[in-house]
Order: structure tokens, then sequence, then C-alpha cells
């Protein structure tokens, strides 16, 4: 498979204080990864553009864009809190737009062709970010504007996005709540941030929260009883994976038990989902993962599938 990595140094540059979790080390870790995996020069990387505003504006409001951008802070070391825990800095709406137009950049060339899937090794994460609000160290939901992307410029009819963050990708949800177009289907914990209510299972809606502590065997299961099912039915023409790596079993931020062949065993089910129905396309967003290590070894773990590389 042609795989290509999308990411930017701007995307290193945004950063909320030295105790908060979601810190550009992150992205440092993966890529000291990938290159003690020796797959690093096995995989094209690419950088990512700056996302145009009126693509951001098919899923967010002006007024929440206009949050982001009037209240960068003009000097460095200088933050401006959107809530609790999500703070900007005079980094952070460019790197928004630049993580939001790795997601937007992997679907047109997914799409054309030229390359048989991506993984956006951006952040600010994405998938708590509202239509009309950032949270959850969110700003733009990156996942999402991409899916919109994939129909409203590309023309597709279907699409699924797929979130195995440890945390509900309420955001999504939100976005695409009536959208028949959209399958979205994850696990989450529950109960945990950002705290929403279960939702019932239908035909695009497969969110289900699972208890703290679950393992790979819990998740597997739901996998091949919930979400494959769903996603045969909803015969997607692309697939989107909000790829969060917080349900790791050493990452504190959450209190599940998923190792590194968990979540490529997640990824090949994709992969032949993909093959199957959405002539293998595929982009993955990175989203959650705070312990640097675990993160960095799911994130190669899920790249290599990708990749075709084990």
């Amino acid at each position: 498979m042609s795989t290509a990595i999308y990411s930017h140094i701007d995307c290193r540059m945004h950063e909320m204080g030295e105790w908060h979790p979601e810190c550009p080390a992150r992205l440092e870790a993966i890529d000291d990864q990938l290159i003690l995996a020796r797959i690093d020069d096995l995989i094209e990387h690419r950088e990512a553009p700056l996302a145009e505003l009126p693509i951001i504006a098919r899923n967010h409001s002006l007024e929440a864009i206009a949050r982001v951008r009037e209240n960068t802070p003009e000097h460095p070391g200088d933050y401006y809190p959107l809530d609790g825990d999500t703070l900007i800095n005079s980094w952070s709406y460019k790197a928004a737009l630049r993580a939001a137009g790795a997601a937007v950049a992997a679907t047109d060339a997914v799409i054309a062709g030229t390359i048989d899937n991506a993984f956006c090794s951006v952040r600010p994460p994405g998938h708590h970010a509202r239509p009309g609000e950032a949270m959850g160290f969110c700003l733009f939901n990156n996942v999402a504007i991409a899916a919109r992307h994939a129909m409203e410029s590309h023309g597709l009819k279907r699409v699924a996005i797929i979130d195995f963050d440890v945390h509900h990708g309420n955001g999504t949800a939100e976005s695409f709540h009536d959208d028949p177009r959209v399958l979205m289907a994850s696990f989450y914990q529950h109960p945990f941030y950002p705290y929403s209510a279960p939702e019932p299972i239908s035909a695009t809606h497969v969110n289900i929260p699972v208890p703290a502590y679950s393992k790979g065997d819990v998740v597997r299961q739901l996998v091949l009883e919930h979400w494959l099912p769903a996603l045969h039915a909803h015969r997607p023409e692309m697939i989107f994976i909000s790829a969060g790596f917080d349900a790791h079993a050493e990452d504190d931020l959450g209190q599940m038990g998923l190792v590194e062949a968990d979540y490529a065993w997640i990824t090949q089910q994709l992969m032949a989902v993909a093959r199957e129905h959405a002539q293998g396309r595929i982009v993955s967003c990175l989203e959650g993962g705070y312990n640097l290590s675990a993160l960095a070894r799911s994130v190669v773990a899920h790249i290599k599938v990708l990749a075709e590389l084990d």
C-alpha cells in the first residue's frame, strides 16, 4: 500500500503550558518511534497545507472560527482559555489550520489515487470540537471537516467515521447527527469526559459506551458484533478514523486496557472493509494519546497495518 504521513512544524508550536498533557512532545515521540521501528523511510512524508476558511466553515460556525482566530495571543508565552482545559497560544490558530488542512489534503490525495491511505500526525486534535465551539483540547474537528470535504467537494454519497479514542467524539456525533450519509462508529469509556449520554444504536450511529478497565477482548467483540455489520450495511465510499490512543493500558488519562496489538487488529478490520466497499480509501487523524511511549508504539502499529508493512 502507498501510505503518506501528513504533518507540519506548526503543529508543534501550539502548546497550552508545560503542565498540559496535550503537548508538542506527542508528535516528536511518534517521529522518533517511526525511526526506531525502521519504517520512517518507507512512508512518504507530506507537509500539511493551511485549510481554507470556507472548507472549515462547512462544519463550524463563523462565530466558532472567529473565537479562536480573534483571541489568539499576540505574544509568545501568553495563553487565552477557550475552556477550562483548552488554551490557545500565539501559534494555535495556525496549527489548527494545518491540522484541518492535513485532513483535507489527505482526502484529496486518497480520492485522486496518488496514495492509498494516509495518517495525519497533527495537533491540536479535533473530535471534541463542536460545530459552535472548541472544547476538550480541540479547536476544529479535523475528521468532520475532511468528511464534509469528501462529500461536498468530491461527491461521495456515503462515508464512515470510526473513532477509537477513549473519550466520546461528541463534536463529531453532533456534526452528523441528522446526516444519513455518515456512519459514525465508536467505543468510549463511560461514564467519562465529556460525559455524553449514551445514544440509541441506529443504522448510522453505533457509538458504544464501555466501562472503565475494559480490555481488548471487549473492544474486539463489539467491533465484530456492532461496527462491522453496520459498516457493511452502510457501504462507505471512504473511511475516516479518529485515531485516539488513550484507551491504551499505559495511558493515565483513560482507564481502559488496550495494547498495540488491539489497535493493529482494529486497523486490519477497517482495511478489509475499505477494500471491499471504498477502494481501500482511508484517512486517519491523530486524536488523543498522552503516554508518550504507548502513543508512539500504538501509532507505529497502526501505520504498519495501513502501509502493509507487517
